[in-house]
């Protein structure tokens, strides 16, 4: 098995990446990496074999460390392990790290704003909903993207996790969603603040999305909720 790349490498991988991204100064700074303000990014605790897999944490204020964090996970491919973890921090960066980045900014410049009574979001709360990429093989391997760009997830998600999220007190709430593959063989996810939902996930897995018979389509993307009571 190929060895997972030592932290400091990653960090370093991510303050580069999330400079670049967000157009704002980061630096690693011990076992985080810091950025403008109280805002960083901590790396969470493996939970696979895979070392193209990375377990992240956006901390919003690390003076606050237990509220205010955004839990994520995300795994990348490659022909080398600095490869798979490259394109693992692009697919983060591109979806969670778009909703946070468009949270502190506000301006509309990273990602969607949904107002809690909008019938494209998510009822009750405010929803920043950030980028959909995806990635495959074949001819088709655009096919669940494009089709989650068409289709709101949100209020098809939402009967099954309000009252879940109403339990969490949480004035910020994390929201995963992956799904994709080809007929046959497919996979649907939903975390919530990096927990799986499994409700969520067999109600995504309900939905229409594609399933290509030969190609492989796979699509993510990263809904932010933010309290507004």
């Amino acid at each position: 098995m190929t060895d997972r790349l030592p932290n400091a490498v990653i960090l370093e991988k991510l303050a580069v990446k999330l400079a670049a991204a967000s157009r704002r100064e980061w630096h690693v700074d011990g076992e985080l990496v810091r950025g403008p303000g109280t805002v960083g990014v901590t790396l969470g605790e493996d939970h696979t074999d895979d070392p193209g897999h990375l377990d992240l944490n956006f901390v919003l204020n690390l003076d606050r460390p237990d509220t205010t964090t955004l839990a994520d996970c995300v795994a990348g491919y490659g022909d080398s392990v600095e490869d798979s973890v490259d394109r693992a921090i692009d697919l983060w960066l591109g979806t969670t790290g778009s909703a946070v980045f468009e949270l502190l900014v506000q301006d509309g410049s990273y990602a969607g704003h949904f107002a809690a009574d909008d019938p494209r979001g998510f009822p009750g709360w405010h929803l920043i909903h950030g980028g959909i990429v995806g990635w495959g093989s074949g001819d088709e391997h655009q096919a669940v993207q494009l089709w989650a760009a068409d289709h709101l997830l949100a209020p098809a998600l939402a009967p099954v996790l309000t009252k879940d999220l109403e339990l969490t007190g949480g004035q910020l709430i994390g929201i995963k969603v992956f799904f994709g593959g080809r007929e046959g063989s497919e996979t649907a996810e939903v975390r919530v603040n990096g927990e799986v939902h499994d409700t969520a996930s067999a109600a995504l897995t309900e939905l229409d999305w594609p399933r290509p018979a030969e190609d492989l389509s796979y699509a993510r993307t990263f809904l932010l909720l933010v309290q507004t009571a």
